[in-house]
């Protein structure tokens, strides 16, 4: 954020305590722009288990209208609130019968591509996976392999943890936290094509 009209304001108790007074200017075309987003789901039987994009072998899934896979939506909306969208929910209604069981791949490709279409490029992904099981870390290089071609940045550029949720009752759900930052283009925006979902 730019500011202007910087001053030094008194408050009539010596320089000890002055005060900087600003006013801000804002810039709906700025360089960076930070996204979060945030999902859940909670376990179930008889789906397979997806995280970010890969299947990971385990006796339950994660229940959800689409692929319940927490850490594409945290993503997706981390995407699409750094440019001021519509959220996931709002833009796939889990009330939509044309989700149901949906790979969330294409939710995370029209969030890229409204990124695109806004003017700005991904520059990196940082995210947090809160789960009692499975363990995390044995996929970690297949998920960063996976999410590299759907973000199409480089798997340097993305960040996997995982943790347990030790004391907080969540035992039987998986929580992802997902951080992006996007940087203005400079160049003729990436066509990505619109997802075009069948069931």
């Amino acid at each position: 954020m730019k500011y202007k009209n910087l001053r030094l304001v008194s408050d009539g108790f010596g320089l000890s305590d002055h005060k900087l007074s600003m006013s801000p200017k804002t810039n709906s075309r700025s360089v960076i722009r930070i996204g979060y987003g945030w999902d859940s789901h909670e376990f179930k039987s008889g789906v397979p288990l997806k995280l970010g994009g890969i299947e990971i072998g385990h006796p339950k899934g994660l229940g959800g209208h689409s692929d319940g896979d927490a850490l594409l939506h945290a993503i997706t909306d981390a995407l699409l609130g750094a440019i001021a969208a519509p959220d996931i929910g709002t833009l796939f209604s889990p009330s939509d019968p044309q989700w149901k069981g949906a790979d969330s791949a294409l939710f995370l490709a029209e969030a890229l591509r409204r990124v695109n279409s806004a003017g700005y490029n991904l520059a990196n992904v940082d995210s947090t996976l809160i789960l009692a099981q499975p363990k995390i870390g044995p996929h970690v290089h297949a998920m960063r392999e996976s999410l590299s071609k759907l973000l199409t940045i480089d798997g340097e550029s993305i960040g996997i943890k995982a943790k347990t949720p030790e004391g907080i009752g969540t035992e039987g759900a998986a929580i992802a936290h997902a951080v992006v930052l996007l940087e203005k283009s400079s160049r003729t925006p990436r066509r990505f094509r619109k997802p075009n979902y069948k069931p």
